[in-house]
């Protein structure tokens, strides 16, 4: 994420701080045990878009301090949360890639993915304690979330629910809530107030949902290559997205047309473990204008979440503040 609409500075100053970020992630990642590094590196040393601390680091300009040791805590915990995240995601999809190498439960083994997870979980709590008793609770109820949110999307939707209502419920607690935390953190760990972090928090929340929203449109449009994940995989383990829902939507309507229909029948019919009938349905997506509405109504989420940085005064922190969600829904991976 580049901040081209930033002054130089700030981008000069997020790209020297991520650096020191990457160093202290590396150095807390590691037990020094040759038996269990491996596995506790495996994604960190893959690379990623390192998003949450780098939105740490931009809410701490908003703070007193924005140089506090704190704020590189703040940064290293919300990017070991996401990591450790990943594995458990891994191992309940069956997902063979991440972030273009080998997901950890296909490397080595479920048992091992889930307890390395497990590992980087509590390396991120240590952390977090670093940062008192409020950061404690705030990250404890933020876990809480991202496990709700897994369980919500495991366990299925009450019969009262739409399908909508419960995905995006799902997508807040698993997504939104951690990019939210972020936000929060970094507000907070620079000396800013609780009510700027709250309004942080609530812009970061609705920009995660919108995250996620893309992430099921590039799920679909993205190859392998681009976005280091097996295209498809949400449907392969029968898991509606965004998408998906549209056409369902539709055809409770009566309005579906006939190339909907025909991807409803491959999802209820066919045998998604074949490659080829899992490309098929994803060629049929890639040409139906479910994909775009999704890349719609991810937009419309950023449109919101720009609402709760209104009262900000203006300055190159809140245009990269806009960048930043603008940029979740425009990526290419």
């Amino acid at each position: 994420m580049s901040f081209e609409n930033g002054s130089g500075s700030l981008a000069e100053r997020l790209t020297a701080r991520m650096e020191e970020v990457e160093s202290i992630l590396q150095s807390e990642i590691r037990l020094d045990d040759l038996q269990i590094d491996p596995a506790l590196l495996h994604l960190a040393q893959a690379g990623g878009k390192r998003l949450r601390p780098l939105l740490v680091l931009l809410t701490s300009e908003l703070g007193d301090n924005p140089d506090r040791e704190a704020v590189y805590d703040a940064a290293v915990a919300v990017e070991l949360t996401h990591l450790a995240s990943l594995y458990h995601d891994d191992v309940m999809d069956d997902a063979p890639m991440r972030r273009g190498v080998l997901s950890a439960q296909e490397k080595y083994s479920n048992s091992v993915a889930i307890l390395a997870g497990d590992v980087l979980f509590a390396r991120a709590s240590a952390v977090m304690a670093r940062l008192g008793s409020k950061a404690v609770a705030w990250h404890a109820e933020t876990f809480g979330r991202l496990c709700a949110g897994q369980l919500h999307e495991t366990i299925g939707r009450q019969s009262e629910e739409t399908a909508r209502d419960y995905y995006i419920g799902v997508l807040a607690d698993k997504t939104g809530s951690l990019i939210a935390a972020a936000a929060r953190y970094g507000v907070f760990a620079a000396g800013g107030s609780d009510e700027l972090g709250e309004q942080l928090a609530q812009w970061a929340e609705r920009v995660g949902v919108a995250f996620q929203l893309a992430d099921d449109v590039l799920d679909i449009r993205s190859d392998g290559e681009d976005s280091g994940k097996t295209p498809g995989t949400d449907l392969r383990e029968g898991v509606d997205t965004m998408p998906i829902i549209f056409l369902r939507e539709a055809e409770a309507e009566g309005t579906l047309d006939e190339a909907g229909a025909q991807i409803l029948n491959l999802l209820a019919n066919a045998d998604l473990s074949s490659d080829e009938k899992l490309g098929e349905v994803v060629s049929l997506l890639r040409a139906h204008p479910c994909l775009e509405a999704t890349s719609d109504l991810a937009r419309s989420w950023v449109d919101e979440a720009e609402t709760y940085l209104a009262g900000l005064p203006d300055s190159d922190v809140k245009e990269a503040l806009i960048e930043f969600g603008r940029a979740t829904v425009n990526r290419v991976a």
